[in-house]
């Protein structure tokens, strides 16, 4: 199945913010905002956005957010929107829960890998950075 990645316009900030309050466990409404008009890009998923990857920066690019709202998960949309995000990124790094396993083993299979663990880096918890470099891919 085919996905529709296109860039957020302000008209999907209401439909992004409440994605994200349903998806992610913390969150930066600020960010998600300021993105979608100014620095950063804002991908979105489907004509009316079921899900999204904010990527800021460039060598290396970081992705602080990829969510997907409840109903639409597993169906391909989070790895369209992180296909997009590598296309266009020699150098891709993120952050995720040490806890969670299920998105440590998504962006693995993605050809991500983790580069270190950071004590203490979420509110309530560990975190690992993890990157990509695209000669990595096979």
């Amino acid at each position: 199945m085919s996905h529709r990645i296109r860039s957020a316009t302000p008209a999907d900030r209401p439909r992004l913010l409440a994605i994200q309050s349903a998806s992610l466990a913390s969150t930066w409404p600020e960010l998600l905002e300021t993105a979608i008009t100014g620095p950063g890009r804002v991908l979105v998923s489907g004509q009316t956005a079921v899900g999204y990857a904010l990527a800021v920066g460039s060598d290396p690019t970081h992705l602080a957010e990829l969510a997907v709202a409840p109903g639409h998960r597993n169906a391909g949309h989070g790895s369209a929107l992180l296909k997009a995000v590598l296309d266009d990124a020699d150098d891709c790094r993120l952050t995720a829960r040490a806890d969670d396993e299920r998105a440590r083993r998504f962006y693995e299979r993605h050809g991500f890998r983790i580069d270190r663990f950071l004590p203490d880096h979420y509110e309530h918890g560990d975190g690992v950075a993890m990157v990509y470099q695209s000669d990595d891919r096979s």
